[in-house]
């Protein structure tokens, strides 16, 4: 499998996607395709010893979306940027996916005009793994669109049910719709219109309102809000998983030497609690909803995470979500 990775555009530069990337050939077996400056990632695969092959591969691209730019706007202007010469890469056959930690906004511009949206889909949505005490939720949108109408909420909620299943394993995945309550009747006007929509939805298990709290709990596996509510409710989740795991270090060292000593015996447990709360063992999220499969990561992104991104690009392909999706839509039931 070949995946393209811009590497261009993020917070840390080029050197810790590029070391993801190759990390990702070499424990997947896939193809990488680094798409940006030719003579900066030929220089950081020199001083991290690595080599050019039919495992590593280049790409060039002259120009860079910054985060401060305007996302349509760039992408139209520049032609030779790293995520748009990578959706282009996706868009004529030369690899199966695109990974970017760059700007999202690029990156679901480059999307949209690059690869153009399924059929019956209005806007694409993101889809962002979230874990809970028994396994994990995704909730989606968390960043694509900031203001969603009612009818753009269902099919995320189709969506990101089909991607739960597909790729996460989850069978009959239960649907819930963010809100301040559970009632029917409680919420904004996009949440009681919305509510409907979803209730009739033959293709999804939709169990009603969700609580934010109910995220964490798992007694939901995918949850629908807008993109504004969801890349809150993302970052928070990030902010309170790193302040738990500084609170439980601070309590051990803290605790004097009978403290410490027990902790040794827990410290596999910790270990484990650790690795589930880590962002970067969730890679990226799915851009779902358009002709192709990409993946978009966090600007501060590290090679853990790019790596991960890899993996999760290639389930993606491997499991025909986008197939799944467009048979869905072409159901005659189906009416949005």
């Amino acid at each position: 499998m070949r995946i393209a990775v811009d590497v261009m555009g993020t917070d840390y530069g080029p050197e810790q996607i590029i070391l993801g990337a190759t990390q990702a050939a070499d424990e997947y077996n896939c193809t990488v395709l680094l798409v940006g400056n030719e003579r900066e990632i030929e220089n950081i695969l020199h001083k991290n010893k690595k080599n050019i092959s039919d495992k590593i591969q280049i790409r060039q691209a002259s120009q860079v979306i910054e985060m401060c730019e305007h996302p349509g706007s760039a992408v139209r202007k520049k032609k030779d940027a790293s995520i748009v010469v990578a959706t282009k890469l996706l868009k004529d056959g030369e690899c199966d996916a695109v990974v970017s930690a760059g700007s999202t906004g690029a990156a679901v511009a480059a999307a949209l005009f690059g690869l153009g949206r399924i059929s019956g889909i209005e806007r694409p949505t993101i889809a962002t793994p979230i874990p809970n005490i028994s396994g994990t939720t995704v909730v989606l949108d968390s960043g694509a669109n900031v203001d969603s109408k009612p009818q753009h909420l269902n099919q995320s909620a189709l969506m990101g049910s089909i991607y739960a299943e597909q790729v996460l394993g989850i069978n009959n995945p239960r649907v819930g719709l963010l809100n301040i309550g559970e009632e029917e009747t409680k919420g904004n006007e996009q949440a009681t219109s919305t509510y409907p929509l979803l209730m009739n939805n033959k293709f999804i298990n939709f169990i009603g309102n969700v609580e934010g709290r109910d995220i964490s709990k798992g007694t939901v596996d995918v949850v629908v809000c807008d993109g504004f509510v969801g890349n809150i409710v993302l970052k928070f989740a990030e902010g309170l998983s790193k302040s738990i795991m500084a609170l439980i270090k601070d309590a051990i060292k803290n605790s004097g030497i009978l403290g410490k000593i027990a902790a040794l015996f827990v410290l596999p447990a910790f270990k484990g609690l650790k690795k589930k709360l880590d962002p970067s063992e969730y890679g990226g999220a799915p851009l779902l909803g358009v002709n192709g499969e990409f993946i978009i990561c966090h600007g501060s992104s590290r090679a853990k995470a790019i790596k991960n991104a890899v993996r999760v690009a290639m389930e993606f392909k491997r499991n025909g979500v986008i197939n799944c999706i467009k048979e869905k839509l072409q159901a005659e039931e189906v009416r949005y």
